[in-house]
């Protein structure tokens, strides 16, 4: 395909800071869903601004449909791996398409670049975590944390308190679990982090003089991932309270990380757009999508502004098969829809199953249109991804983007390594 990895360079800039969002599991569908309920079907969101876009093909080595710690470890390598890779290919080590045997993450550090790891999941999730951490199971989360917390990165927030505190020590957020009684928290401390538990203190952080930065924003993932009912029945709300958003955390890592004479690689993950849609939660989808969508516009104010940045976009599934579905199968405003449509896809409402028809943002003339959302299950499908961008070598985005080429992309912007 098209960013790879020789031949000449195209640009008198040679290289430049990237930042890589991820907004796990959002297809187009997703983003349609957004765009009808945040700004109406005549409306924009942040994410159409992007001038760049490709289709993406994220099939793994041995399946079609990509995995979260499989599409992150081609994101973080740039080669293909077998589905079941944590920063590895399967277990075997992986040589990057730099001939590194190292993450670009890892190459950044390498170059005295900043580092940020930023994620509304817990710490161990594969979308930041695997950019520094390698594990022959994802399920290895005390060891994952282990890595990330020594990975060098000079900005990590997260979830995920259980994996950085031992079992009988009570955190900000709840008991830790891990077995082996290591403590995190102080390792971070004697690594020289500062630590910040919530909004308000992250916020009140001296982002000018600030070294390193560990914000540990819940006991497990910022967000409850369950369906709407359960949530309901639970007393939990989709996002925790006191927790940032993803577009506040990007604001202030961002701030940090440009202090870097140097530059900086920031990789930037909204996980709830996976979690909550793969618990076929339309609600909590479409606010994940909300939140997602701020934060994009967070980083696009930080490239208009640094124009050596390069924002890219890409997720590597698409979670529940998310669909829109408007017309005689819906009724109108205030009227439950029904949990199956004609054509048997799993249609939910405002609170899940027989749930209120969802209302859209009014269309160009001011009228609101009810909907609801169908699901194709619970699964990962390949679904339509797109890789969007802006800034700095947006340009050598082509119409079809192989997962790889990601990688390449994000390599040829910091590394002034050649397209093809």
């Amino acid at each position: 395909m098209s960013v790879g990895l020789g031949a000449t360079a195209v640009t008198a800039q040679e290289t430049g800071n990237v930042i890589f969002f991820h907004p796990d599991g959002s297809g187009v569908n997703h983003w349609g869903a957004a765009r009808m309920h945040v700004a109406g079907p005549d409306g924009e969101l942040n994410w159409d601004r992007l001038p760049a876009i490709g289709v993406y093909t994220g099939h793994m080595a041995d399946r079609l449909t990509g995995t979260s710690h499989g599409g992150a470890t081609v994101h973080a390598y740039g080669v293909k791996v077998v589905n079941d890779s944590f920063g590895l290919n399967g277990t075997e080590e992986i040589t990057a398409a730099s001939g590194q045997q190292m993450s670009i993450a890892q190459e950044a550090m390498e170059a005295d670049r900043a580092v940020g790891l930023i994620q509304t999941g817990h710490i161990a999730e594969p979308g930041t975590a695997v950019f520094v951490a390698s594990s022959e199971s994802r399920s290895n989360t005390d060891d994952i944390a282990a890595q990330v917390i020594e990975s060098g990165a000079q900005v990590i927030m997260a979830g995920g308190e259980r994996f950085l505190l031992p079992e009988g020590t009570e955190g900000r957020h709840g008991p830790g679990e891990r077995e082996d009684d290591l403590n995190l928290i102080e390792r971070a401390e004697e690594l020289g982090y500062t630590i910040v538990y919530d909004r308000d203190e992250m916020m009140a952080l001296d982002t000018d003089s600030v070294e390193r930065v560990l914000g540990v924003f819940a006991h497990n993932h910022t967000f409850n991932d369950q369906e709407y009912e359960r949530n309901l029945i639970d007393g939990l709300p989709t996002y925790s309270e006191t927790a940032p958003t993803i577009a506040e955390m990007t604001e202030v890592a961002l701030e940090i990380l440009s202090q870097s004479e140097t530059g900086f690689f920031a990789v930037i993950e909204e996980e709830g757009t996976d979690n909550i849609a793969n618990n076929m939660n339309a609600s909590g989808t479409l606010e994940a999508l909300a939140r997602a969508d701020e934060a994009t516009g967070v980083m696009l104010d930080f490239v208009d502004t640094n124009p050596d940045t390069l924002l890219v976009m890409a997720a590597d599934s698409d979670a529940g098969g998310m669909q829109v579905v408007s017309g005689s199968s819906v009724p109108g405003e205030g009227e439950a829809v029904e949990a199956t449509t004609r054509g048997g896809g799993i249609l939910h409402g405002q609170q899940g199953s027989f749930g209120d028809a969802f209302m859209s943002a009014p269309d160009a003339e001011g009228v609101q249109h009810p909907f609801g959302i169908a699901w194709v299950g619970y699964e990962d499908v390949a679904g339509g991804i797109l890789v969007r961008a802006a800034g700095f070598n947006s340009e050598l985005v082509t119409p079809l983007m192989d997962n790889t080429d990601v990688y390449g992309l994000m390599h040829r912007t910091m590394f002034a390594t050649p397209t093809d």
